[in-house]
């Protein structure tokens, strides 16, 4: 799967603000589409089917996983996320610059393949601002923010294996800093 398309991985902890950053350089960069991932989680609110995940059930996920369809995939905070084999692969052969929002875990899984990819984490200024942001956000019960914020230190110790680390302190210097990489790494 190494076509002529360029494939960007951010991987971040959750509430590190990965998601307004990706929103931030998909609208810089015209040549530039999403990878719209596969989930088993419920949709939050304002999230849309087909354009935020791929809302499917368990079932048909663990089926998937058994027919080889994922390019990666992943269990995280008690639900599956996984990116389409096909899709990445028939985008890349088009010649799409194609950008993948996804965990630790999946971008492991990409980087041991033989996919020519860039990658890049995003890290929140300190692990307090991390558990303000997500009680900030108020769409997760007090449980779900443990789990999340547990996941996120074993998710920092692994940003090392990244090409790029973009620290999310001010919003419009992590966006230039993105925007950087990327235009580096589509030249």
């Amino acid at each position: 799967m190494t076509g002529i398309g360029k494939l960007f991985v951010i991987s971040a902890p959750s509430g590190a603000g990965k998601t307004t950053l990706i929103k931030k350089i998909l609208n810089r960069f015209k040549n530039l589409s999403y990878s719209v991932s596969h989930t088993t989680r419920l949709p939050r609110k304002n999230e849309r089917d087909s354009i935020d995940y791929f809302f499917i059930h368990p079932d048909d996920f663990e089926e998937k996983i058994a027919q080889d369809h994922w390019l990666e995939w992943a269990k995280v905070h008690d639900n599956y996320y996984g990116t389409s084999k096909e899709f990445v692969g028939n985008s890349l052969e088009k010649g799409q610059n194609l950008l993948l929002d996804i965990d630790v875990q999946g971008a492991g899984q990409i980087m041991a393949s033989d996919i020519d990819l860039v990658s890049i984490f995003i890290m929140p200024p300190s692990f307090e601002v991390l558990s303000q942001r997500l009680e900030n956000r108020k769409t997760d019960t007090k449980e779900v923010i443990a789990k999340r914020l547990a996941n996120a230190k074993s998710e920092i110790m692994q940003k090392d294996l990244y090409q790029y680390v973009v620290i999310n302190d001010d919003l419009d210097e992590a966006i230039e800093k993105l925007c950087s990489i990327f235009e580096k790494e589509m030249a």
